[in-house]
């Protein structure tokens, strides 16, 4: 007689599905780190990396939690917004600190990551009254506020600019310099033109000007008429690489060079992704989005994003929306920076809103 359906005696039949087998001792690809992208089954390997100063295959390590929450100044009951959900890192904080009875919008363009940070949020066991998730950027910050009911505002906002470690992780997303694929960059795959399509139909004057704009190369028309003469061969990420190195030449030192290559990368990103001017809606809005004595915290990572929010806020003192405002950044420990490389160029600001 033939065994039931939901008989757990194993088909000895069955082929034993193995693991695929990478070279070497330990894993290369993002696809191959098997264990440091299932960090609840292996956490004692995670801890391992991050000891080495390292983050995780598709993680993120949060920057100077303790000092946003310093800022912020979370409260039991209170609502606020986390305009950049990201890995969840300081989400995870912020619903601590506003228990019982708060409630935190999570907002974030990734359409890729977004879910699966909310799952890991809900798994922690905040449900959708605590926690609310829309996938937006912040420039959409009023519209998310009403949709949620909040018309009176907010007690705080922090927003972490920039790009998360997952995402420059992962090859797929053509975010780094460090692995081959295709040249993408786009933090909503499905919408704009990716890095390699906005190079294609840009004229040289636009690539000069974003790479001088975006991230203060010091040789953006050089590098710009060298993008401009490979127009529509370049489509990977090594391709671009490849051509700004070109572009310098090997007479420069290998160090300057290097350097260039990353700001390259980091000017497409934020043209392609519209960051700053994302940025300069979120600033406009917050001032009406605060409730009075609301607060307001922004980590920046570089010298556009930084220039935007140091200006908004001094102008928001000057005129008085702003009751008082970060005199000076703050940055991350020498510890931290040892720990997560990664938070060496952050800066914190803030403000408390009038009222």
């Amino acid at each position: 007689m033939s065994a039931p359906p939901d008989d757990p005696t194993p088909d000895p039949d069955a082929k034993h599905q193995r693991r695929p087998r990478y070279r070497g001792t330990h894993p290369r690809s993002f696809a191959q780190k098997y264990k440091e992208l299932a960090p609840e089954k292996y956490p004692e390997l995670v801890a391992h990396v991050r000891d080495r100063g390292q983050t995780p295959a598709g993680q993120h390590v949060s920057i100077m939690v303790d000092e946003v929450l310093a800022a912020l100044a979370p409260a039991a009951g209170e609502r606020g917004v986390d305009a950049t959900l990201g890995y969840g890192g300081h989400a995870s904080k912020l619903l601590e600190r506003i228990a019982p009875g708060g409630q935190l919008l999570g907002l974030d363009a990734d359409p890729i990551e977004i879910s699966k940070t909310e799952a890991r949020l809900r798994a922690l066991g905040h449900d959708a009254h605590t926690l609310l998730v829309r996938r937006t950027n912040f420039a959409g910050l009023r519209a998310a506020l009403d949709e949620a009911g909040w018309h009176d505002g907010l007690d705080f906002l922090f927003a972490d600019l920039g790009v998360s470690s997952m995402q420059i992780d992962d090859p797929a997303r053509g975010f780094s310099f460090k692995l081959e694929g295709p040249l993408d960059m786009r933090m909503n795959p499905k919408r704009g033109l990716s890095a390699a399509e906005w190079l294609e139909r840009s004229a040289l004057d636009a690539i000069a000007a974003a790479l001088s704009e975006n991230s203060d190369e010091p040789h953006a028309e050089r590098i710009a008429r060298e993008l401009a003469a490979r127009r529509g061969r370049i489509s990977t990420t090594s391709d671009l690489a490849l051509a700004v190195r070109t572009a310098l030449g090997e007479r420069m030192p290998a160090d300057e060079r290097e350097l260039s290559v990353r700001r390259v990368f980091q000017a497409l990103r934020i043209e392609v992704n519209d960051e700053l001017g994302v940025l300069d809606s979120l600033l406009r809005q917050l001032p009406e989005c605060l409730r009075a004595g609301g607060r307001l915290a922004v980590l920046t990572f570089h010298s556009g994003e930084d220039r935007r929010v140091k200006q908004a806020l001094e102008l928001g003192a000057k005129v008085g929306t702003y009751a008082r405002v970060s005199e000076e950044v703050t940055r991350a420990s020498p510890t931290e920076q040892h720990a997560n490389p990664r938070s060496k160029s952050a800066k914190l600001r803030w403000a408390r809103r009038s009222g």
